[in-house]
């Protein structure tokens, strides 16, 4: 499993579950980076296909719907979908 980190302040544990060819995954991968803080990711569908059933099992626990992009910060709080504001509030 190729799980990116974006190097940047430390706000936490940050995870963005995203899809490569999602441009709402993107708009949040890049908010994240001008937002400047340390984040993981990883493109779900480039998940080797052996690695895939434990992947949709882990977003599901965030996003029963799993829908793209999944972002978690910390271990509770899950914002599904690009929500500029939301995100900028929980870790400005």
């Amino acid at each position: 499993m190729q799980i990116e980190v974006v190097d940047g302040r430390d706000k936490g544990s940050v995870m963005l579950y995203a899809l490569s060819t999602c441009g709402w995954c993107a708009k949040t991968r890049d908010l994240l980076k001008s937002l400047g803080v340390k984040f993981s990711y990883l493109y779900v569908d480039k998940v080797a296909q052996d690695e895939q059933e434990q992947v949709v099992r882990e977003i599901e626990r965030f996003n029963p719907h799993l829908s793209f992009p999944t972002l978690v910060i910390g271990n509770d709080h899950v914002i599904v979908g690009f929500r500029e504001d939301e995100i900028r509030k929980e870790l400005a």
